[in-house]
């Protein structure tokens, strides 16, 4: 199996292992890390019942819940892995930390790049740029799997759009992930035609299209 194939999967029984909350074969991440959740392959009524109890609402992917369990929302993803990205470091980057993680907050809350949460930060390498000591961009790595590590939260305040630092902070963070000998891999909903249109421009190639699921468990 490729580990992209089931990337949560992937990463709760890999790289980020010690981050893993588990009931029976389903695992998640804390709440306050990620909403993302892993169930097996095939998942049985006993697997969405421990899914119902670990985390009773939950992102899932590639899966369709079964009677009962309420879709609040569907939404068509695709998987790019950066095999010709042409990496470079930013100069103008900082590498963020804990103390930053409201400004962080902050940012994702305004610009929507997809989940950032108290602890997001954990999970990898963050960058940054500011101006005048305020956090105008910043991008990181979220899930590793075998070999890869996701870019994600790459955003930036409008204030300080048409410098490209997105693009250029998405870069510097694809740097490091080749220093470490892996690849760079992100995701991004297949309604965001124009990133799609920038991660093909960078050297990012589709590799898989998917479906991203929010599903609540039922209640009682």
């Amino acid at each position: 199996m490729n580990p992209l194939d089931h990337v949560v999967r992937s990463a709760l029984t890999g790289p980020h292992a010690h981050f893993a909350e588990r009931k029976g074969e389903v695992l998640r991440y804390p709440a306050d890390m990620s909403p993302f959740v892993a169930l097996p392959d095939e998942p049985t009524g006993a697997d969405w019942l421990d899914l119902a109890a670990l985390a009773p609402r939950a992102l899932v992917t590639g899966l369709t819940p079964p009677d009962g369990w309420q879709v609040e929302n569907r939404l068509p993803l695709l998987q790019h892995v950066g095999d010709d990205v042409v990496a470079a470091p930013e100069p103008a980057a900082v590498r963020l930390t804990t103390a930053d993680v409201p400004e962080m907050i902050a940012l994702a809350e305004l610009t929507r790049p997809g989940p950032f949460l108290a602890r997001t930060i954990e999970m990898g390498t963050y960058l940054g740029v500011r101006h005048e000591g305020r956090l105008v961009a910043m991008a990181g790595e979220r899930m590793r799997v075998p070999g890869h590590t996701e870019i994600s939260a790459v955003c930036t305040h409008p204030d300080a759009r048409g410098q490209a630092l997105g693009t250029r902070l998405l870069l510097a963070v694809a740097h490091g992930i080749r220093e470490r000998g892996e690849t760079p891999f992100l995701h991004v909903l297949a309604s965001n035609t124009g990133a799609i249109r920038l991660y093909e421009k960078l050297g990012f190639r589709l590799r898989l299209e998917t479906e991203l699921l929010v599903a609540v468990a039922p209640v009682g």
